[in-house]
């Protein structure tokens, strides 16, 4: 049960990045589809920053930078994906479930190139690329430097199963966890919150009194890509031990968009919603007896509860249960 636990946690955070972000973004209207696309360029984005670095610094790797390169690289690879989308479905107000759907395409595109030439760069005999020196500073777990600590002042701890289950995870692990409460905190409880959230009900309303609309929705998608971003640096850095290959990141970006949908548009649900996501991709691996064909019906069931919790949500009608007003409708100034 630990180890299925262990696993499920470690499964959903990338899923709980892809909706926190996405979350963001739909809180001002915009639908982006592209989140799979967004996900995927700040995978590959990271993966060059650290694949250079590694190969520049050879044995001599610092920590801190290590770290770094890779995180920056991908907060500016998701940032470029996210001003994209928002110049054409902002300022040029174009379709929205066309645009994501065309970044979605485009970034899967950018990724499998870029990967595909830092494969032919490493010369490698297999169609990837081992990051494995760099993913061991972002695998760096709070057990190990407790321990650490602790047997340097002639100490001893043993956490067990709760430090196994909680904190023999990344950095990374934990940052998408308080990223979720921070957001989920600014939207209920601050003014910028209040604007945002105003914003993707009725864009007009909050226009007409002073609230700059366009500047809410470009801030909202751009901190959202780059949240969603960080999701495909921690599948690769953390979940695969630095191991990219092209294509392999699967189909966690829809999976996060319907999280966002599962957890009815609340950052704070998105954790334990995440974690569940998690355990429901992974659950029919510790049902014994089960052939392909059930393995195949075990991994539909995150898409199924989705809908089931659709349909309970539109028979109910509450509004604090439902997604913004505007959610993807083009605001026009001029019909106001």
């Amino acid at each position: 049960m630990i180890t299925f636990l262990q696993r499920a946690f470690i499964m959903g955070i990338p899923l709980l990045y892809g909706a926190t972000g996405e979350t963001l973004t739909e809180k001002s209207g915009h639908l982006n589809l592209g989140i799979p696309g967004i996900m995927y360029v700040g995978a590959i984005s990271g993966v060059i920053g650290a694949f250079f670095y590694e190969q520049a610094a050879g044995t001599n790797m610092n920590a801190f930078l290590a770290i770094l390169i890779p995180f920056v690289c991908c907060l500016l690879g998701s940032l470029l994906m996210g001003l994209i989308y928002s110049f054409f479905t902002v300022t040029l107000r174009a379709n929205q479930n066309v645009t994501g759907l065309a970044l979605t395409t485009f970034g899967t595109g950018l990724g499998n190139f870029f990967g595909g030439s830092l494969i032919k760069i490493s010369g490698s005999d297999i169609p990837s690329i081992t990051l494995t020196k760099t993913s061991i500073f972002f695998k760096k777990n709070l057990q190990e430097v407790i321990r650490t600590i602790s047997e340097a002042k002639g100490g001893s701890f043993d956490f067990g199963w709760f430090g196994d289950l909680f904190l023999s995870h990344g950095f990374l692990f934990y940052l998408a966890i308080i990223i979720a409460v921070v957001v989920a905190i600014v939207l209920k409880k601050t003014r910028v919150g209040l604007h945002l959230r105003a914003v993707g009900e009725n864009p007009a309303t909050a226009d007409a009194a002073g609230i700059p609309v366009n500047r809410y929705k470009y801030v909202a998608t751009a901190i959202g890509s780059m949240i969603a971003g960080l999701g495909g640096l921690y599948y690769i850095m953390d979940y695969a031990f630095g191991i990219w290959s092209n294509n392999g990141f699967g189909d966690r970006g829809w999976l996060a968009i319907a999280l966002v949908i599962f957890t009815v548009w609340k950052p704070d649900l998105c954790i334990i919603g995440s974690f569940l996501f998690g355990g429901l991709m992974i659950i029919h691996n510790y049902i014994p007896g089960i052939g392909v064909a059930d393995q195949e019906l075990f991994k539909m069931l995150p898409y199924v509860v989705t809908v089931l919790v659709l349909i309970i949500v539109s028979a109910k009608q509450k509004r604090e249960s439902q997604p913004p007003q505007s959610l993807g409708l083009s605001y026009f100034r001029e019909d106001r």
